[in-house]
C-alpha cells in the first residue's frame, strides 16, 4: 500500500519537463482507435481498508480474538515510513551525533504516550505488557518497605505470571491476587480494602481482561495514601484516546501494551510494552529515556538522558535486564499516533465500543447475554460451549479467547473483541451461529 498518486500539478510539470503540452500527449503514439475514452468503469474512490479488504485472501471468515493482541486499522503511510532502511536496520542509538533521527523519534513517542496516560514521564518502551508490569513491581520493591504485591485476579493472566516469575528471584515479596464480584466482573472492593497496606504495591488493570472497566475512582480512594505504591495496566492502548488518563488517578505508574498503535497483531508479536511515571520515581525506571537538550552551537540536539540498562552500567546497579532494542515498533507507534490525532483515536476507539455494543445487542435477541453486568469498552466474556466453539472455527470464525483455563469458575466461555476491523455483517454470522 505505499502507492501515492501524483497530483495533477505534478502531472502537469513532468508533461512541461519532457517537452508535452499536455499529459495525455505521453499516449500519442497509440492510435486513438484503439484508446479508451472516458473514465474506467471501476468502484471508489474507496478507503485504505476497503481497498485491502478486495485483495486480502484470509484463512477466517471473522476473527474476534484480543486478550492483549488486537487488530486495527494502520495507516498506510506507518507501514511505507517505518520500512525505509534507516529505520528498518537502525539498533541501539549508541552515537547520539548519528542518531539524531532515531533519538528523535522516541523522544516524540515518550511525549505522546506521556499525554494519553496522563503521566510526567514515559520511557523509550519495553518488551511488551507483560515484562511492564513486572518491571513495575521490581521498581515498587527499589523503594522501602515493600512486602506484598497485589495484582486484581482480572489482570491478564499472562500477565500475572510473567509477574511471578519475576518476583520468584527478587527477594522475599510475596504475590497475592485480590479476586472480582461474579457479578460485576469488577475487582471486590472489599476484598482490596482488607488487603491494602503500607506494606504492598498494587496493581489493577483496567480495562481488566474480561473488558469490563474498573470503577477507578473508587479504587483509587480505597489504596492512595494506603498502598506503598500502585500501578495501574492497560493492556488495550486504544483504550487511551477515549477514557479520562489513568495518570489522574493520581497512581505511581501506567504500564501496558501498546501493541495497538500501528503494529499488526501478525502471529502475536512483535510486542511493545509502554512504562509511564511520576519525574519522583525516574531514577528508579528501567530502560531508556530520551531527552531534549541543546549542542555546543545552541542548535536543539536529542540524548539518552536516562540508560539504566545493564549492557551501559555496572550489572549491580543496573534498574533492569532489558537488552532488546524495541525502536522499530515504537516507531509504529508514533506514526500511527502521528497520522490518527487526538481525534482519529477516539474516532477508533468508538468504532470499537461501538461494533462491542451491536454484537451485544444481536446476542441479547437470541437470549444469549454477557457473564459480567460492569460496563464494557470492546471486550465481552461470553458463556460458550466448546464443542459450539469449535464449530465456529471450523466456519472459520474465531469466536474469541476460552476461559476455562485461566478461570475455571467461569466454565465455558470466552472472551470476544470487537475492534474497527469487524464488520457489522461478521458480527451478524457470530451471533447468528452461537
Amino acid at each position: 500500500m505505499s502507492y501515492v498518486p501524483h497530483s495533477e500539478d505534478d502531472l502537469r510539470r513532468m508533461a512541461s519537463a519532457a517537452g508535452l503540452t499536455d499529459p495525455e500527449d505521453v499516449f500519442s503514439p497509440i492510435p486513438r482507435a484503439v484508446r479508451h475514452r472516458g473514465p474506467l468503469s471501476v468502484g471508489g474512490p474507496l478507503d485504505e481498508e476497503t481497498l485491502r479488504r478486495l485483495f486480502r485472501v484470509s484463512p477466517s471468515r471473522a476473527v474476534f480474538a484480543g486478550g492483549g493482541v488486537y487488530r486495527h486499522h494502520i495507516p498506510a503511510l506507518v507501514d511505507a515510513l517505518s520500512s525505509r532502511q534507516e529505520f528498518s536496520t537502525a539498533y541501539t542509538p549508541y552515537q547520539p551525533e548519528i542518531s539524531q533521527g532515531t533519538l528523535q523519534a522516541l523522544f516524540e513517542y515518550q511525549s505522546m504516550m506521556a499525554a494519553l496516560t496522563g503521566m510526567e514521564v514515559s520511557n523509550a518502551s519495553l518488551y511488551d505488557g507483560a515484562t511492564a508490569l513486572a518491571e513495575g513491581a521490581l521498581m515498587a520493591l527499589r523503594g522501602k518497605g515493600i512486602e506484598r504485591v497485589l495484582v486484581t485476579r482480572a489482570t491478564h493472566p499472562a500477565y500475572r505470571k510473567v509477574l511471578e516469575t519475576y518476583l520468584s528471584r527478587a527477594g522475599d515479596a510475596v504475590v497475592e491476587e485480590v479476586p472480582f464480584c461474579r457479578d460485576t466482573g469488577r475487582v471486590d472492593l472489599g476484598a482490596l480494602a482488607s488487603a491494602v497496606g503500607s506494606d504492598a504495591a498494587f496493581f489493577i488493570q483496567n480495562p481488566n481482561y474480561f473488558g469490563v472497566l474498573e470503577p477507578m475512582e473508587e479504587v483509587a480512594a480505597a489504596v492512595s495514601g494506603t498502598a506503598g505504591f500502585w500501578g495501574i495496566v492497560v493492556a488495550e492502548a486504544l483504550s487511551l484516546g477515549l477514557f479520562r488518563p489513568p495518570g489522574s488517578f493520581g497512581p505511581d505508574v501506567v504500564v501496558g501494551e501498546a501493541q495497538s498503535f500501528g503494529n499488526h497483531a501478525n502471529a502475536g508479536g512483535p510486542l511493545l510494552g509502554f512504562f509511564c511515571t511520576r519525574r519522583e520515581h525516574a531514577r528508579r525506571m528501567p530502560g531508556r529515556l530520551v531527552g531534549l537538550t541543546k549542542d555546543s552551537s545552541g542548535r536543539t540536539a536529542f540524548c539518552l538522558t536516562l540508560s539504566t540498562r545493564e549492557q551501559h552500567i555496572r550489572r549491580e546497579k543496573a534498574t533492569s535486564n532489558i537488552c532488546s532494542n524495541e525502536g522499530l515498533c515504537t516507531l509504529r507507534a508514533a506514526l500511527y499516533l502521528s497520522a490518527l490525532g487526538p481525534k482519529g483515536l477516539r474516532s477508533a476507539a468508538l468504532q470499537c465500543a461501538a461494533g462491542a455494543g451491536e454484537l451485544t445487542s444481536l446476542l441479547r435477541d437470541r437470549g444469549i447475554f454477557p457473564l459480567f453486568s460492569g460496563p464494557c469498552f470492546h471486550e465481552i466474556a461470553l458463556p460458550l460451549k466448546e464443542g459450539k466453539r469449535q464449530a465456529l472455527l471450523a466456519e472459520g470464525i474465531v469466536p474469541g479467547i476460552p476461559l476455562v483455563r485461566d478461570y475455571p469458575e467461569l466454565g465455558e466461555a470466552v472472551v470476544t473483541a470487537v475492534t474497527e476491523m469487524n464488520t457489522k455483517e461478521e458480527c451478524r454470522w457470530l451471533a447468528g451461529m452461537m
